[in-house]
């Protein structure tokens, strides 16, 4: 099957797989060949694709769309890299500064607690590939 991950700039990668395992808002959901045809919503987290070749790549992806229809699962997300160019201290840097915005409007509480989500994503995929 093919994985594609399309950002707003760009295409960030085009590849065949044999397993995709996609960061939903709610958990993961593992994609195999002849899949059922599905919608989903993406959260903020780890992409693992299982290449035909065995080799495993990771993406982080941040929001967005996945649709899996007849052997390719397209991902319609708003930014996504490959989890190896995540800067670990870098990453727990912008989580520190998130942390310590102030919110006192609703509107701003809630800007703040989406941004603090995917801050602390990125954290979570940064740690997880510095300890491979």
């Amino acid at each position: 099957m093919k994985c594609i991950v399309v950002t707003p700039e760009k295409t960030a990668l085009t590849q065949d797989a044999n397993f995709i395992v996609l960061p939903l808002i709610d958990g993961e959901c593992g994609i195999l060949p002849n899949h059922a045809p599905l919608i989903a919503r993406l959260g903020a987290g780890e992409l693992r694709i299982t290449g035909t070749d065995g080799k495993l790549t990771h993406y982080y992806v941040e929001g967005g769309f996945a649709e899996v229809l007849e052997d390719t699962v397209a991902l319609l997300t708003m930014y996504a890299l490959p989890a190896t160019d995540i800067d670990l201290a870098e990453a727990k840097a912008e989580l520190e500064k998130e942390s310590e915005n102030p919110a006192d409007t609703p509107e701003l509480l809630s800007i703040k607690q989406e941004k603090l989500y995917y801050s602390r994503a990125r954290v979570r995929v940064a740690q997880k590939m510095s300890e491979r």
